[in-house]
């Protein structure tokens, strides 16, 4: 699949980092991909944190902005939020 803006939504932020939710049925090996943010390099600034739900396995990540051209952003490849539930 591809990025879609309506998945994207920033939950808070101040002039030296934002922390974004991005829902999506991609995985992070997908999302993390030089390029899939790139429709979003207008709003996305390096070291920004977002919050990636895949809501097809479901999974969550945290991924980082680690360059932004003003065209082309990468983001880090992931770090994945444990969830287990032994109760």
């Amino acid at each position: 699949m591809a990025y879609a803006a309506s998945g994207l939504n920033r939950l808070a932020g101040a002039s030296n980092g934002n922390l974004w939710f991005y829902s999506t049925a991609d995985a992070i090996a997908t999302v993390n991909t030089e390029g899939y943010f790139n429709d979003a390099a207008n709003m996305l600034n390096v070291r920004d944190v977002i919050i990636v739900a895949d809501t097809n396995t479901p999974t969550t990540s945290f991924v980082s902005v680690l360059s932004n051209t003003g065209s082309v952003v990468d983001v880090s490849d992931g770090t994945a939020i444990a969830e287990t539930d032994s109760d």
